[in-house]
């Protein structure tokens, strides 16, 4: 984008991610409430606006992450239309994916370090377990599962937060009768293998795709991924798992154990919930707030460009 786009009441600054679905700007609020503050807008592709399908997923996003409330999930603010096309308002998380920063330190020749690896992780799975333990009004569980855990829907903030995003392949309560039998969505060297095989998922799914994570965030390498999507597909229901231990001794075998029982084939043999798991991790975690300092100081060293450009733009993002 050479110049800002105005778009409603947004003014879209730049386009930072595009997918099969929609496309994600950073962009400012330019009227009403909150005029002047940066978020991210999730905007629906042009072409798929009269794919009903499509809109129906869009909007269910939306509708799932507004009913979420918490410090690791990127805050929905507004659901709307502009003209034919459907938009998403979300909070805006000045920062990385994970997966840039996992590439960042690789070619650093480094790791993160394993309490920063398990703050992260026991971040991420607060996060999920506030949604899958998610009730309505009547206090009824809601069963979202986001089934879309990976390091590029984990973003580390320049402030050292850790924020769970992009719920556009999450499944809740009545919304699993639009889900297509035996077909396969999200990325598939994190799928479980029951997500894998095409067969109905709880939030044990969420636990087996956060492992693979953290076991690739300890390593440095990644758990399943081959040359195809079948045989990485082959390779999430088969391959051997190795202990990350094998590959970074020096990873405490609690936190080795930890991992694996998140990364059993069998969901009845995986710890029962995500708090349990976090609970296993917990007490090898860096102290929240020396973590959060620790993991903002990594996050401008490794990225100083971004964040010279964030800075520049939080400048100009107040009317």
């Amino acid at each position: 984008m050479r110049e800002p786009v105005p778009f409603g009441r947004y003014l879209l600054l730049e386009r930072v991610d595009i997918g099969g679905m929609a496309e994600v700007f950073t962009a400012r609020v330019t009227q009403g409430e909150g005029a002047g503050r940066l978020v991210a807008v999730k905007r629906l592709l042009p072409t798929l606006a009269e794919d009903s399908d499509m809109v129906a997923m869009f909007l269910d996003e939306a509708r799932i992450a507004v009913q979420l409330d918490h410090p690791s999930i990127a805050r929905v603010d507004d659901l709307g239309q502009h003209g034919a096309t459907y938009y998403i308002a979300m909070e805006y998380v000045a920062g990385r994916p994970l997966k840039a920063v996992m590439d960042a330190l690789a070619a650093r020749g480094e790791r993160l370090a394993v309490p920063l690896c398990s703050l992260v992780a026991v971040r991420m799975l607060a996060a999920l377990e506030h949604a899958h333990a998610r009730c309505d009004g009547d206090g009824r569980p809601l069963g979202i599962v986001h089934r879309d855990v990976s390091p590029q829907n984990v973003l580390l903030s320049f402030e050292g937060e850790v924020k769970l995003i992009d719920f556009g392949l999450a499944h809740a309560g009545e919304r699993g009768a639009r889900q297509e039998p035996g077909v396969v969505r999200g990325k598939t060297a994190y799928l479980s293998p029951e997500q894998a095989g095409g067969l109905p998922v709880d939030g044990r799914s969420d636990l087996f795709s956060a492992g693979v994570v953290l076991h690739e965030l300890l390593t440095g390498r990644r758990l399943f991924a081959a040359p195809s999507d079948l045989l990485t597909l082959e390779h999430v229901l088969e391959a051997p798992v190795p202990s990350p231990r094998a590959l970074r001794p020096e990873i405490p075998e609690a936190v080795a154990d930890a991992v694996l029982s998140a990364l059993e084939r069998d969901p009845e043999r995986r710890p029962p919930s995500a708090a349990a798991l976090a609970a296993a991790l917990g007490p090898f975690a860096r102290a929240p707030a020396a973590g959060s300092a620790e993991l903002a100081q990594l996050m401008r060293e490794l990225f100083p460009r971004e964040l010279a450009a964030e800075r520049a733009r939080a400048s100009t993002a107040a009317p």
